[in-house]
């Protein structure tokens, strides 16, 4: 069922949590100690991280919009041209991955993304050696757009872009009576 998930304004402490999770091989790419400016980038107002706090106040992911869920090689290769859309980045913890919470979560982000942005779309960039978030995200309704290949200290990676309408998906009509 759905997730009943609050979203508030990711705290300095919730921060340093975060960039204390360790994901194993490959996903380990996501430790955010990787990089020094990662509790920096976790705490940017601008484009502001939120915390994803079940009902017993526990800290389950993060959610991340705007400039910090996109990658910097994207621009160049027109991944963002769209700018009606609103790039979304996400987390769960590490412990909670790998049980089937992924779709439940993604929804209850992109339910609070539509209260608070109001886009037309959402837009997604993933890591293509990610194929656990594609999947998840292909049955949440992204479709693949294009790739494109991004540089950082851990060498090379190839990124896909994916989006979908921001509405939720429409009911399905009953069958008219014969």
């Amino acid at each position: 069922g759905p997730m009943y998930l609050r979203f508030e304004l990711l705290s300095e402490e919730q921060a340093r949590s975060i960039a204390g999770w360790r994901y194993p091989p490959p996903y380990d790419f996501y430790n955010a100690d990787a990089d020094p400016n990662d509790l920096q980038e976790l705490l940017d107002r601008s484009s502001p991280y939120y915390a994803a706090v079940d009902p017993q106040d526990t800290l389950v992911g993060f959610f991340c919009f705007k400039h910090t869920a996109q990658v910097p090689a994207g621009f160049a290769a027109g991944a963002y041209d769209d700018r009606d859309a609103l790039d979304v980045g996400l987390g769960m913890r590490p412990d909670l991955t790998g049980r089937g919470l992924g779709g439940p979560f993604l929804e209850a982000g992109l339910r609070f993304a539509r209260e608070v942005f109001a886009p037309a779309s959402f837009r997604l960039t993933v890591a293509t050696f990610n194929t656990r978030a594609i999947a998840l995200y292909q049955r949440a309704g992204f479709q693949p757009i294009r790739t494109f290949m991004h540089r950082t200290d851990a060498g090379e990676h190839e990124f896909l872009v994916m989006v979908r309408a921001a509405a939720s998906a429409p009911p399905v009509a009953p069958r008219p009576a014969e």
